[in-house]
């Protein structure tokens, strides 16, 4: 199997970042057409636009940070994603129920319409897992986040998730919060997650990335421009989040 890998492998997939440049003012780049094949899918939220910046809080990393990301996953298990191109969909597109997986970054910025959330909730009731990243009370807050979600699932139960729970062995061996990487954000990294019928025995719906910011190290491997191990940590998480969604 693919699994063997060291430290280097991790950082030397990512070597074909895209400039940290390109994030301002750039256009959207066309979704992929559906294949089957597994799609990095982003959620936009806010109004639409067609191009991504840093004043637009769901675009935050986009496209390196998913497609570095993608690359990893490629080489280091047998998913076989796609690798150039990654899709961008609004909650309330049909296309999302193709898709098992989705992430949202900024989530603290989040203010779903009433169509947004019914869609939404449809999607993860029917067996959608969602990846919220990149939030913290500087940006957004919980409090803001929170009240998004229930407007999703109202009767939603925040659960405070251990270093024990399976997503964190899914793949790599994940054995303490303690190395997980912090970008800017000030304090631990909260991990929490939202199951089926608010029961952590049942299907894991969100698994939220509080006060932390992977996706920015996603973004920034193979640039040096954060020590490798560090990146690792990040893509380590990804990784094993997706082979979770994927297989739970």
């Amino acid at each position: 199997m693919k699994r063997a890998l060291v430290a280097l492998v991790l950082v030397a997939g990512a070597a074909t970042a895209f400039a940290q440049g390109g994030r301002f003012g750039m256009p959207i780049l066309p979704n992929p057409e559906y294949d089957g094949q597994f799609t990095f899918v982003r959620l936009r939220y806010g109004p639409e636009t067609r191009v991504v910046s840093q004043n637009i809080p769901w675009s935050h990393d986009y496209p390196s940070g998913e497609r570095n990301f993608m690359k990893i996953l490629d080489e280091v298990s047998y998913l076989g994603p796609k690798t150039a191109e990654t899709s961008i969909l609004g909650l309330d597109d049909p296309e999302l129920f193709k898709h098992p997986i989705a992430y949202m970054a900024e989530a603290g910025f989040w203010d779903p319409t009433e169509a947004d959330a019914a869609a939404f909730r449809a999607y993860l009731l029917k067996g959608g897992f969602v990846i919220f990243d990149d939030f913290a009370e500087s940006r957004g807050g919980w409090t803001a986040f929170e009240a998004a979600f229930r407007r999703v699932l109202p009767e939603a139960r925040f659960v405070d998730l251990d270093v024990s729970h399976q997503i964190f062995h899914s793949f790599f061996e994940i054995s303490s919060f303690d190395i997980l990487p912090q970008h800017y954000d000030v304090g631990r990294p909260a991990l929490r997650a939202v199951f089926e019928q608010n029961d952590p025995t049942k299907r894991m719906m969100a698994m939220i990335n509080f006060n932390t910011d992977i996706s920015e190290y996603w973004e920034d491997g193979g640039r040096s421009l954060r020590p490798d191990w560090e990146t690792n940590e990040a893509y380590k998480l990804g990784v094993n989040y997706i082979i979770y969604g994927m297989t739970h």
